[in-house]
């Protein structure tokens, strides 16, 4: 007899436990047991949903399949496993005597649509359409699967498909409608106040991006940059020589290559024992012009979609930087990419830029969070060794994991990011300049100054919580103390 709260998996985690697979945590794990109704426990990141006995599928995989996909929603990675495995003639079969069935459509379509093979399946009968995704994840413009019915709005290709599932965070955060914030906060200044605010904007990314990277680049590879970041919204059609042309703009010409890596790279650590403390490992070489070619044809796919564009921005930034692909500049580039996504859709007014890199260099934890929500445990899946030199050979097959990578917490990550640039950021940047332009005009009163010395008072009295100290009097011997005064009454007015 079983023990009463025995429990047993089902949908994906019964699959991944009958077939020994290695995968990233699911974001929704599901078990039966003997209780008395549908109980759910989650956290940020997982949920976990334990349903009386009624629900438990039969043991078979088409079963399992079918409830992952009603009740787990869709994760590539663990399908295309269950595929490698599962008997082809079994799911043919299934989808035969079902044929008009929207879950076994939905398996037929995933299983040719990840493995490139053909089920001994005749054509669907003319059926209602189904959506390959459902509703559980953000979904491309479909396009019509004629031999299964089902609508394919998978936003990428079998070489590269990250998912963002449609959360609540994340559906909350579109309601919030950030690109009409950010016009109804530009929208009341004149265009001189906002090119000066794009100016500062544009130099305070270029420094804070490059900061995340402890680096400090001088001014030709600064200005380099900054051309950069007016230019996303010109470029139309990414390629491989496009990025190759990014990278040797942002990087040291001798550390530029010409094209995707051809070595096995890392993010680590040396400790004091000379060991490496290792924190990311990217693709195989061999596996990269695969997944490059595919995150190519995803940014395809996401620039004719309507998905919302923070979403889009995430998963092709944090796709691109999980991929790697170059020896060096990874990173920025990274950041740029969602730049140019949130200028190529519209969310950032033109000639504008939201500081990003600034953000995330306030809340440095939050960012190297949002990165180890892949990172660590991918690091758990692979096998790798190290050499005396430090050259890393990854000995597991590992393209999965990064191709159908789950980018919700990116998703979410990056709204949250984009939310702190415009309410802190850009706003205080405005502020400041209003307040600023108010002050100069009542010291103009004052005192009719030459710019470079009223600039400089300012500049002093602000350094000194808006009084202009004793020691730097001096500097100032032409103004009475009186004429001080009412200038030091007016920053202060102003807020300075």
């Amino acid at each position: 007899m079983r023990p009463r709260h025995e429990r047993f998996p089902a949908g994906y985690q019964a699959l991944i436990e009958r077939f020994q697979i290695r995968c990233l945590p699911l974001a929704h794990t599901s078990y039966v047991r003997r209780q008395a109704g549908v109980r759910v426990e989650s956290t940020r990141t997982r949920a976990e949903t334990t349903f009386p006995l009624r629900y438990q599928p039969q043991p078979d995989v088409p079963s399992q399949l079918e409830f992952a996909l009603k009740y787990d929603g869709v994760n590539l990675e663990v399908l295309a496993a269950v595929f490698e495995q599962a008997d082809p003639n079994a799911l043919a079969a299934w989808v035969r005597s079902t044929p008009t069935g929207k879950y076994a459509r939905r398996i037929w379509f995933l299983f040719e649509w990840l493995t490139g093979r053909t089920l001994d399946v005749p054509d669907a009968e003319p059926v209602a359409y189904v959506n390959a995704l459902g509703d559980s994840a953000f979904a491309a413009i479909p396009r019509a699967s004629l031999r299964h019915r089902v609508r394919d709005d998978l936003p990428g290709t079998r070489d590269f498909c990250p998912l963002v599932r449609r959360t609540e965070t994340l559906l909350g955060f579109g309601a919030r409608r950030l690109d009409q914030r950010v016009r109804a906060i530009v929208e009341p200044h004149d265009a001189a106040l906002l090119h000066r605010v794009a100016q500062f904007l544009y130099l305070k990314e270029t420094k804070s991006s490059f900061e995340i990277e402890r680096e400090h680049p001088d001014r030709q590879r600064t200005l380099r940059f900054v051309e950069l970041l007016r230019s996303p919204h010109t470029i139309h059609d990414l390629s491989v020589q496009r990025l190759v042309e990014l990278q040797q703009a942002i990087l040291d010409p001798r550390y530029a290559k010409n094209g995707l890596r051809t070595e096995q790279n890392y993010v680590g650590q040396t400790l004091a024992s000379y060991r490496e403390r290792i924190h990311y490992v990217s693709p195989k070489p061999a596996d990269l012009p695969m997944l490059m070619n595919g995150w190519l044809q995803c940014s395809e796919r996401l620039a004719a979609s309507r998905i919302d564009p923070v979403v889009q921005a995430a998963a092709l930034g944090f796709g691109f930087v999980y991929l790697h692909p170059f020896d060096d500049g990874n990173g920025r580039l990274h950041r740029y990419l969602i730049h140019h996504v949130l200028s190529r859709t519209g969310f950032t007014p033109p000639d504008l830029v939201l500081p990003v890199s600034a953000a995330m260099l306030a809340r440095p934890r939050d960012y190297d969070a949002c990165l180890e929500q892949f990172s660590v445990p991918l690091l758990a899946l692979l096998d790798y060794r190290l050499d005396a030199n430090g050259a890393m050979t990854v000995l597991s097959d590992s393209a999965r994991h990064y191709r159908y990578l789950d980018a919700t917490a990116a998703a979410e990550y990056l709204y949250a990011t984009v939310e702190q640039a415009i309410e802190e950021d850009l706003r205080g940047e405005i502020d400041y300049l209003t307040r600023f332009d108010a002050a100069w005009r009542a010291l103009r009163e004052i005192v009719d100054m030459p710019d470079r010395r009223l600039e400089l008072f300012v500049r002093l009295c602000v350094g000194n919580g808006g009084r202009l100290s004793a020691t730097k009097r001096p500097q100032f011997a032409e103004l009475t103390d009186e004429e001080i005064a009412r200038m030091e009454a007016a920053l202060l007015a102003a807020g300075l």
